[in-house]
């Protein structure tokens, strides 16, 4: 189950697209894919993603990130996206976005690896200077509350958001 988070590049077009695909056939969210799902094209998705990196880059209504895919070391198969933002002083990330937003291949799910995703992409925000991180979930999701408790997440409560509730907890990093 080894994986190692990488920035996204054209080698894994191929496989980035496939990852959408399964996302797309079971109707996901693609959380934590940034904007994944409306991008036509690898590159497209790419070139979206390094733009948030700088903020002499990024847009005024985002908020600078970095986007890893999770990569198995055995095969070089995609099977996760997680994405860091470098802070948290947005109307909707302060609220209910949180710090981390993250996905796992539908096909490799229940095997550990947001678990093993999230713990690697600690180190790169605690690499980053943060001390702390707001991760999120819907309050009916099992496998992330595991995920984030799994990592030292402290329940901080829920709030309401379009009639979900979403549970917040923070990570000392």
């Amino acid at each position: 189950m080894e994986i190692k988070l990488i920035k996204p590049t054209l080698e894994y077009d191929d496989d980035i697209m496939k990852y959408k695909e399964e996302f797309l056939k079971c109707g996901d969210t693609m959380a934590g894919c940034g904007n994944l799902r409306g991008c036509s094209t690898s590159k497209e998705w790419i070139d979206t993603i390094d733009i948030l990196e700088s903020e002499n880059t990024c847009p005024q209504d985002k908020v600078t990130s970095n986007t890893y895919i999770a990569v198995r070391i055995s095969d070089n198969k995609i099977i996760g996206v997680i994405d860091f933002r470098h802070h948290i002083n947005h109307p909707i990330l302060s609220v209910w976005g949180g710090h981390i937003g993250y996905s796992v291949r539908p096909s490799e799910r229940r095997k550990g690896y947001a678990k093993e995703m999230l713990s690697q992409n600690l180190t790169k925000c605690k690499d980053y200077g943060l001390s702390k991180v707001l991760i999120t979930c819907d309050s009916d999701n099992v496998g992330s509350k595991k995920t984030i408790l799994a990592n030292n997440g402290v329940f901080e409560k829920s709030v309401e958001v379009d009639g979900k509730i979403i549970d917040r907890y923070w990570i000392q990093v």
